[in-house]
């Protein structure tokens, strides 16, 4: 069964490794992983270590096995990572559900987020739960050296009110 929770001080070592396992799984062909992957487990060490309060955990049978974050606690979604192992079981669907449940509460009416454009899989992952690409850029990455295609996408989370007068519109 999952349980999705806020995290704990003490869930920061295992949720930076299950962030590191799924960014590599993420930046095949994008990045050299022996050259980036310490570069990659001290950002998710840094940003656990800060922000840690910010994160929302799913866990399967009591141990983390993903995780979800809104960075600026705005309406974007600045992290979703699932262990490779867990991924297609319900988690990544479980943390968007809790992330966007957090956007409304917010009072924001749509959720945005991004990942690079090569990255089909998380694409997919979006589409299917009701996200549109909204924008497509090319930025040279100085972390990485060399241009990234980075997608934008965005999904309507309140209904707009009807144009119109009284009850219903017109």
């Amino acid at each position: 069964m999952i349980a999705v929770r806020n995290a704990r001080e003490d869930d920061v070592p295992a949720l930076v490794e299950i962030g590191v396992r799924a960014w590599e799984q993420a930046v095949v062909g994008v990045a050299d992983l022996q050259v980036r992957r310490d570069y990659a487990r001290n950002a998710f060490q840094q940003f656990l270590a800060r922000h840690w309060l910010r994160v929302s955990v799913a866990e399967v049978e009591g141990w983390p096995a993903g995780w979800a974050s809104r960075e600026a606690l705005d309406d974007e979604i600045s992290d979703l990572w699932i262990d490779p192992p867990q991924q297609k079981k319900g988690l990544g669907a479980a943390l968007l559900a809790a992330m966007e449940a957090e956007i409304v509460a917010a009072g924001f009416e749509a959720a945005r987020l991004q990942t690079h454009a090569r990255n089909t899989v998380a694409v997919g992952f979006f589409q299917k739960h009701g996200y549109s690409v909204n924008w497509l850029s090319i930025d040279y990455s100085e972390r990485l050296d060399r241009d990234v295609e980075s997608v934008g996408l965005r999904r309507q989370l309140v209904a707009d009110a009807p144009a119109g007068y009284g009850p219903g519109g017109f």
